[in-house]
């Protein structure tokens, strides 16, 4: 099997975010690699299951908070860049701050 550059990306970004969700269910907090392999991972599943631009983008917004990563993570990952397949074609997406606050936290 021959794979293209795109698609062994995505094999990457998948297996990653394998290992977030083996960590998950274990109750350990995600590193860096592992919280952005698994909000990429959310938003590439939600652009081939048909979800909008925006609605991919409220995805990627909303799978993980500061109780779900390391300390210092939610720094290291201020933007998501990522090329996904759409309906019509691949778009490039940008989530600003993808990481949401700890449950509980003010505005």
């Amino acid at each position: 099997m021959r794979l293209t550059p795109t698609e062994l990306d995505r094999l990457t970004i998948f297996t990653a975010a394998e290992l977030a969700r083996r960590s998950r269910a274990r109750g350990w907090r995600l590193n860096h690699p592992e919280a952005l392999a698994l909000i990429c991972d959310e938003m590439h599943a939600a652009a081939r299951g048909g979800a909008s631009y925006e609605e991919v983008v409220v995805v990627g917004r909303s799978v993980l908070t500061e109780d779900d990563v390391l300390d210092g993570v939610p720094e290291l990952i201020g933007t998501v860049k990522l090329e996904c397949l759409f309906g019509d074609g691949a778009r490039v997406l940008y989530v600003e701050r993808p990481i949401g606050p700890r449950a509980g936290a003010r505005p």
